[in-house]
């Protein structure tokens, strides 16, 4: 008898293996191998399948998630040295801190596709496209760093994103209001503040920072923008008011207080309501 070819795994399947991975480049490459994958399904009945199951997964045995290297070591944030970016160790300092948050972005994007079963197939689109988009600026980042003669892994870092990925794990509504409409928007206030320092140090290496920021904050709005568009729809089918329950998340996850200044732009981009945005100035 003919046997029977084993079923190929589903792209959640295959986003919880990628977040599996270790090693962050082959990380990288699996995020955008999983990109191009779902780009090239030709149509929503194929897109459909190739997201089931419907049901909730499980990692394998034994693997702690994400999957990491085993540097940079990990300490509270306030243990993170703070290092002038006029010197050449000083910027790789800042640009390992910020790869490290893409780094980290690209786990909790793969990590929303596998773990939340039952969402319309836009939202594994949304992000596995955003794990794309965060591996290619971990690559930008790496490469620049290692013109540096640094490479990641070389700088101690935090955990602070992925400590509430886990906190939100077992509710998607939180995930998107706490993730990216919180701790990733973050970024949107503090990118144009990072820009404006190391225009000051004006070196070939600081202005090339600069661009690769200016890359990163154009997508970040879009990614912020998914955040708030899935929140939204959560909200609408749970008959939930988005401020109130917001504040009620923030609370019960203690997501950090956000402080000013604040790109108010970028927020407007990405989707924020002037009632949120007023509540964000204490209006």
């Amino acid at each position: 008898m003919p046997t029977t070819a084993p079923p190929q795994p589903t792209l959640r399947e295959l986003a919880l293996t990628a977040l599996c991975l270790s090693d962050p480049v082959a990380k990288a490459e699996a995020a955008h191998a999983l990109w191009s994958r779902w780009s090239e399904l030709p149509d929503d009945a194929t897109r459909c399948r190739a997201i089931a199951p419907e049901a909730p997964l499980s990692p394998p045995e034994g693997v702690a998630l994400p999957g990491r290297p085993a540097s940079p070591a990990l300490v509270p944030p306030m243990s993170v040295p703070h290092r002038s970016p006029f010197t050449t160790e000083g910027l790789a300092a800042l640009l390992h801190a910020i790869s490290h948050i893409e780094f980290n972005a690209i786990n909790l994007a793969l990590d929303a596709v596998w773990r939340f079963h039952g969402m319309p197939p836009d939202f594994y689109s949304d992000w596995l496209r955003v794990a794309d988009e965060e591996a290619t600026h971990f690559g930008l980042l790496l490469a620049h760093l290692r013109s540096l003669g640094f490479d990641y892994g070389d700088f101690p870092a935090h955990d602070g994103l992925w400590e509430m990925c886990v906190k939100t794990q077992h509710d998607v509504t939180a995930r998107m209001a706490l993730v990216p409409r919180t701790l990733e928007a973050r970024g949107l206030d503090a990118t144009p503040l990072i820009q404006a320092r190391l225009r000051k140090v004006g070196t070939p290496a600081a202005l090339r920072t600069v661009e690769i920021l200016d890359v990163i904050l154009r997508d970040e709005i879009g990614h912020v923008a998914i955040g708030n568009r899935w929140y939204g729809w959560l909200c609408g089918q749970q008959g939930l008011e988005p401020v109130a329950h917001y504040r009620a998340l923030a609370r019960t996850h203690n997501a950090p207080r956000l402080k000013p200044p604040f790109h108010l732009d970028a927020r407007r981009s990405a989707g924020f309501t002037q009632q949120e945005i007023d509540d964000l100035l204490g209006a």
